[in-house]
Protein backbone atom coordinates (compact mmCIF):
# COMPACT_ATOMS: atom_id res chain seq x y z
CA UNK A 1 0.00 0.00 0.00
CA UNK A 2 0.87 3.81 -0.45
CA UNK A 3 -0.41 6.13 2.06
CA UNK A 4 -0.16 9.55 1.66
CA UNK A 5 -1.76 12.24 4.00
CA UNK A 6 0.27 15.56 3.63
CA UNK A 7 -0.98 19.58 3.02
CA UNK A 8 1.41 21.84 1.13
CA UNK A 9 0.51 25.83 0.09
CA UNK A 10 0.83 26.42 -3.41
CA UNK A 11 0.60 29.73 -5.58
CA UNK A 12 -0.90 30.08 -8.87
CA UNK A 13 -1.94 32.47 -11.27
CA UNK A 14 -5.74 32.13 -8.95
CA UNK A 15 -3.81 32.61 -5.95
CA UNK A 16 -3.29 30.83 -2.79
CA UNK A 17 -4.22 27.14 -2.64
CA UNK A 18 -3.76 24.36 -0.08
CA UNK A 19 -2.46 21.43 -1.58
CA UNK A 20 -4.20 18.51 0.66
CA UNK A 21 -3.61 14.98 0.17
CA UNK A 22 -5.06 12.00 2.05
CA UNK A 23 -5.70 8.61 0.63
CA UNK A 24 -4.37 4.92 0.85
CA UNK A 25 -3.84 3.01 -2.54
CA UNK A 26 -3.03 0.06 -3.68
CA UNK A 27 0.44 -1.16 -5.24
CA UNK A 28 1.06 -2.13 -8.65
CA UNK A 29 -2.15 -0.11 -10.50
CA UNK A 30 -2.48 2.55 -12.63
CA UNK A 31 -3.19 5.91 -10.50
CA UNK A 32 -4.56 9.30 -12.54
CA UNK A 33 -4.04 12.39 -11.25
CA UNK A 34 -7.03 15.00 -12.61
CA UNK A 35 -8.08 17.91 -12.47
CA UNK A 36 -7.63 21.42 -13.95
CA UNK A 37 -4.52 23.49 -14.08
CA UNK A 38 -3.11 24.53 -10.99
CA UNK A 39 -5.04 22.12 -8.84
CA UNK A 40 -1.57 20.60 -7.94
CA UNK A 41 -1.19 17.63 -9.79
CA UNK A 42 2.11 17.65 -10.89
CA UNK A 43 3.13 18.81 -7.47
CA UNK A 44 2.00 15.53 -6.27
CA UNK A 45 4.62 14.10 -8.35
CA UNK A 46 7.25 16.18 -7.41
CA UNK A 47 6.27 15.39 -3.96
CA UNK A 48 6.74 11.67 -4.16
CA UNK A 49 9.94 12.04 -5.88
CA UNK A 50 11.57 14.16 -3.35
CA UNK A 51 11.67 17.10 -5.51
CA UNK A 52 9.39 19.19 -3.50
CA UNK A 53 9.09 18.69 0.44
CA UNK A 54 5.55 19.43 2.21
CA UNK A 55 4.89 21.44 5.05
CA UNK A 56 3.97 18.57 6.92
CA UNK A 57 2.42 15.06 6.70
CA UNK A 58 3.54 11.31 5.76
CA UNK A 59 3.98 9.27 3.24
CA UNK A 60 4.85 5.85 3.20
CA UNK A 61 5.06 3.13 0.95
CA UNK A 62 4.60 -0.45 2.07
CA UNK A 63 6.97 -0.73 4.86
CA UNK A 64 9.02 2.27 3.75
CA UNK A 65 8.57 5.74 5.41
CA UNK A 66 9.56 8.45 2.72
CA UNK A 67 8.56 11.41 4.69
CA UNK A 68 7.38 12.19 8.05
CA UNK A 69 7.46 15.85 9.13
CA UNK A 70 6.50 14.67 12.86
CA UNK A 71 9.88 12.06 12.82
CA UNK A 72 11.77 14.68 10.52
CA UNK A 73 12.69 11.94 7.47
CA UNK A 74 12.83 12.82 3.81
CA UNK A 75 14.41 9.91 1.99
CA UNK A 76 16.50 11.82 -1.04
CA UNK A 77 15.21 11.65 -4.69
CA UNK A 78 18.00 9.00 -5.40
CA UNK A 79 16.65 6.62 -2.77
CA UNK A 80 12.86 6.34 -3.41
CA UNK A 81 13.07 3.90 -6.37
CA UNK A 82 10.95 6.06 -8.89
CA UNK A 83 10.94 7.12 -12.19
CA UNK A 84 9.58 10.28 -13.29
CA UNK A 85 9.18 11.57 -17.04
CA UNK A 86 8.79 15.05 -17.17
CA UNK A 87 6.64 16.77 -19.69
CA UNK A 88 9.62 18.29 -21.93
CA UNK A 89 11.29 14.39 -21.92
CA UNK A 90 14.53 16.34 -20.19
CA UNK A 91 16.80 14.21 -22.62
CA UNK A 92 20.85 15.52 -22.54
CA UNK A 93 20.52 16.72 -26.47
CA UNK A 94 24.82 16.09 -26.75
CA UNK A 95 24.07 12.92 -25.25
CA UNK A 96 22.97 9.58 -28.31
CA UNK A 97 20.33 7.80 -26.75
CA UNK A 98 22.51 5.22 -25.60
CA UNK A 99 24.41 7.41 -23.75
CA UNK A 100 21.45 9.23 -22.27
CA UNK A 101 20.17 5.72 -21.00
CA UNK A 102 24.01 4.88 -19.76
CA UNK A 103 23.57 7.88 -17.61
CA UNK A 104 20.98 6.77 -15.81
CA UNK A 105 21.94 2.86 -15.03
CA UNK A 106 23.42 2.53 -11.20
CA UNK A 107 26.74 1.33 -10.85
CA UNK A 108 27.30 -2.18 -11.26
CA UNK A 109 24.08 -2.07 -13.01
CA UNK A 110 23.16 -4.54 -16.19
CA UNK A 111 23.26 -2.91 -19.47
CA UNK A 112 21.36 -5.85 -20.80
CA UNK A 113 18.92 -4.15 -19.31
CA UNK A 114 19.11 -1.31 -21.64
CA UNK A 115 19.04 -3.64 -24.68
CA UNK A 116 15.50 -5.28 -23.42
CA UNK A 117 14.40 -1.86 -22.66
CA UNK A 118 15.38 -0.59 -26.44
CA UNK A 119 13.88 -3.53 -28.00
CA UNK A 120 10.70 -3.61 -26.32
CA UNK A 121 9.78 0.42 -27.78
CA UNK A 122 11.64 -0.74 -31.05
CA UNK A 123 14.53 1.74 -30.80
CA UNK A 124 17.41 -0.24 -31.40
CA UNK A 125 18.27 0.49 -34.00
CA UNK A 126 18.77 4.34 -32.60
CA UNK A 127 20.56 3.65 -30.17
CA UNK A 128 23.66 6.36 -31.64
CA UNK A 129 21.25 8.86 -32.84
CA UNK A 130 21.02 12.33 -30.70
CA UNK A 131 17.06 13.12 -29.22
CA UNK A 132 17.38 15.95 -31.74
CA UNK A 133 17.19 13.81 -34.59
CA UNK A 134 13.98 11.77 -33.39
CA UNK A 135 10.31 12.35 -33.54
CA UNK A 136 8.24 13.63 -30.59
CA UNK A 137 7.26 10.17 -30.27
CA UNK A 138 10.24 8.56 -30.21
CA UNK A 139 11.63 11.18 -27.71
CA UNK A 140 8.57 10.17 -25.44
CA UNK A 141 9.73 6.69 -25.67
CA UNK A 142 13.42 6.97 -24.89
CA UNK A 143 11.92 9.34 -22.14
CA UNK A 144 9.71 6.55 -20.80
CA UNK A 145 12.60 3.98 -20.73
CA UNK A 146 15.69 5.92 -19.42
CA UNK A 147 12.55 5.95 -16.27
CA UNK A 148 12.94 2.24 -16.07
CA UNK A 149 16.79 2.05 -16.53
CA UNK A 150 17.36 1.72 -12.34
CA UNK A 151 14.16 -0.20 -11.81
CA UNK A 152 11.97 1.52 -10.08
CA UNK A 153 9.07 0.61 -8.25
CA UNK A 154 6.83 3.59 -9.16
CA UNK A 155 6.74 5.75 -12.19
CA UNK A 156 5.66 9.20 -12.51
CA UNK A 157 4.56 10.43 -15.61
CA UNK A 158 3.52 14.75 -16.02
CA UNK A 159 0.83 14.47 -18.98
CA UNK A 160 3.33 11.94 -21.40
CA UNK A 161 0.86 11.69 -24.42
CA UNK A 162 -0.02 15.82 -24.36
CA UNK A 163 2.32 17.08 -27.11
CA UNK A 164 1.57 14.06 -29.52
CA UNK A 165 -1.11 13.71 -32.67
CA UNK A 166 -4.14 11.02 -31.43
CA UNK A 167 -2.33 8.14 -33.37
CA UNK A 168 1.16 7.81 -32.02
CA UNK A 169 -0.93 8.96 -28.10
CA UNK A 170 -2.61 5.65 -28.94
CA UNK A 171 0.59 3.67 -29.64
CA UNK A 172 2.24 4.97 -26.40
CA UNK A 173 -0.70 4.44 -24.32
CA UNK A 174 -0.86 0.89 -25.34
CA UNK A 175 3.07 0.61 -24.81
CA UNK A 176 2.81 2.25 -21.34
CA UNK A 177 0.19 -0.60 -20.39
CA UNK A 178 2.77 -3.51 -21.48
CA UNK A 179 5.61 -1.88 -19.72
CA UNK A 180 3.19 -1.27 -16.70
CA UNK A 181 2.21 -5.01 -16.30
CA UNK A 182 5.47 -6.40 -17.80
CA UNK A 183 7.71 -4.77 -14.90
CA UNK A 184 4.82 -4.57 -12.58
CA UNK A 185 4.73 -1.21 -11.67
CA UNK A 186 3.18 1.33 -9.75
CA UNK A 187 1.99 4.01 -11.99
CA UNK A 188 1.39 7.68 -11.28
CA UNK A 189 -0.18 9.97 -14.35
CA UNK A 190 -1.28 13.43 -14.92
CA UNK A 191 -3.89 13.50 -17.99
CA UNK A 192 -6.92 15.97 -18.99
CA UNK A 193 -8.23 13.74 -21.41
CA UNK A 194 -10.78 11.73 -20.48
CA UNK A 195 -10.46 9.24 -23.40
CA UNK A 196 -6.37 8.24 -21.57
CA UNK A 197 -8.06 7.89 -18.09
CA UNK A 198 -10.60 5.19 -19.03
CA UNK A 199 -8.22 3.33 -21.35
CA UNK A 200 -5.28 3.25 -18.82
CA UNK A 201 -6.62 3.95 -15.51
CA UNK A 202 -7.51 1.56 -12.79
CA UNK A 203 -7.71 4.19 -9.85
CA UNK A 204 -8.32 8.52 -10.01
CA UNK A 205 -7.51 11.16 -7.77
CA UNK A 206 -9.77 14.10 -8.88
CA UNK A 207 -8.08 17.47 -7.90
CA UNK A 208 -10.49 20.59 -6.95
CA UNK A 209 -8.43 23.36 -5.89
CA UNK A 210 -6.05 21.73 -4.00
CA UNK A 211 -8.18 19.50 -2.59
CA UNK A 212 -9.13 15.46 -3.25
CA UNK A 213 -12.66 15.70 -3.64
CA UNK A 214 -13.25 11.66 -5.82
CA UNK A 215 -11.36 8.94 -5.89
CA UNK A 216 -11.94 5.90 -7.39
CA UNK A 217 -12.28 4.28 -10.54
CA UNK A 218 -12.79 6.09 -13.47
CA UNK A 219 -16.52 5.23 -13.70
CA UNK A 220 -16.65 5.92 -9.92
CA UNK A 221 -15.73 9.26 -10.12
CA UNK A 222 -16.67 10.23 -13.53
CA UNK A 223 -19.81 8.68 -14.37
CA UNK A 224 -21.77 7.84 -11.47
CA UNK A 225 -24.23 10.81 -11.35
CA UNK A 226 -23.97 10.99 -14.57
CA UNK A 227 -27.62 10.66 -16.98
CA UNK A 228 -27.20 6.97 -18.67
CA UNK A 229 -27.43 6.81 -22.73
CA UNK A 230 -26.53 4.83 -25.91
CA UNK A 231 -23.65 7.47 -26.71
CA UNK A 232 -20.76 9.10 -24.71
CA UNK A 233 -18.70 11.44 -25.90
CA UNK A 234 -16.22 13.60 -23.64
CA UNK A 235 -14.78 16.61 -24.66
CA UNK A 236 -13.89 20.22 -24.54
CA UNK A 237 -15.83 23.40 -25.47
CA UNK A 238 -14.56 25.55 -27.76
CA UNK A 239 -17.44 27.95 -29.01
CA UNK A 240 -20.71 29.23 -27.33
CA UNK A 241 -23.39 31.10 -29.46
CA UNK A 242 -26.99 32.58 -27.96
CA UNK A 243 -29.50 32.40 -30.51
CA UNK A 244 -33.10 33.77 -28.80
CA UNK A 245 -33.83 31.65 -26.10
CA UNK A 246 -31.09 29.20 -26.53
CA UNK A 247 -27.43 28.15 -26.51
CA UNK A 248 -25.21 26.11 -29.48
CA UNK A 249 -22.25 24.82 -27.78
CA UNK A 250 -19.69 23.36 -29.80
CA UNK A 251 -17.49 20.37 -28.44
CA UNK A 252 -14.78 19.39 -29.38
CA UNK A 253 -13.70 15.37 -28.95
CA UNK A 254 -11.00 14.26 -30.59
CA UNK A 255 -10.38 15.75 -33.99
CA UNK A 256 -14.05 16.37 -34.85
CA UNK A 257 -16.73 18.76 -33.06
CA UNK A 258 -20.53 18.08 -31.63
CA UNK A 259 -23.12 21.19 -31.54
CA UNK A 260 -25.45 20.87 -29.05
CA UNK A 261 -28.47 22.79 -28.29
CA UNK A 262 -29.40 23.88 -25.32
CA UNK A 263 -31.12 26.30 -23.51
CA UNK A 264 -29.85 30.22 -22.96
CA UNK A 265 -29.99 29.62 -19.08
CA UNK A 266 -27.77 26.29 -19.56
CA UNK A 267 -25.47 27.81 -21.92
CA UNK A 268 -24.82 30.58 -19.24
CA UNK A 269 -23.39 27.57 -16.64
CA UNK A 270 -20.66 27.22 -19.53
CA UNK A 271 -17.37 28.29 -20.74
CA UNK A 272 -14.87 28.19 -22.97
CA UNK A 273 -12.46 25.55 -22.11
CA UNK A 274 -14.76 23.47 -20.01
CA UNK A 275 -13.97 19.77 -20.00
CA UNK A 276 -18.10 18.00 -20.75
CA UNK A 277 -19.76 15.00 -21.17
CA UNK A 278 -22.28 14.93 -24.38
CA UNK A 279 -24.38 11.95 -24.29
CA UNK A 280 -27.94 10.98 -26.11
CA UNK A 281 -30.85 9.41 -24.86
CA UNK A 282 -33.95 8.62 -27.03
CA UNK A 283 -32.19 11.01 -29.67
CA UNK A 284 -32.64 13.75 -27.15
CA UNK A 285 -28.86 15.00 -26.62
CA UNK A 286 -27.48 15.90 -22.57
CA UNK A 287 -24.80 18.32 -22.27
CA UNK A 288 -22.97 17.82 -18.49
CA UNK A 289 -19.96 19.67 -16.94
CA UNK A 290 -17.19 17.58 -15.91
Amino acid sequence: MIYLDFQKKLYSTQGEVLLKVQCSLKMRELITLFGKSGAGKTTILRILAGLTTPDFGIIKVQDSIWFSSKDKINIPPQKREIGFVFQDYALFPNMSIEENLLFALPKRGDKKHIEELLEIVELQNFRKVKPSMLSGGQQQRVALIRALVRNPKILLLDEPFSALDASMSQRLQEELLKIHQKFELTTFFVSHNLADVFYLSQYVLHLNNGVVDKQGTPSEVFLKDLPSGKFRQSGTIVEISVNGLVAIVRVLVGNWSIEVVVSKSEGENLKVGDLVLVSSKAWNPIIVKL
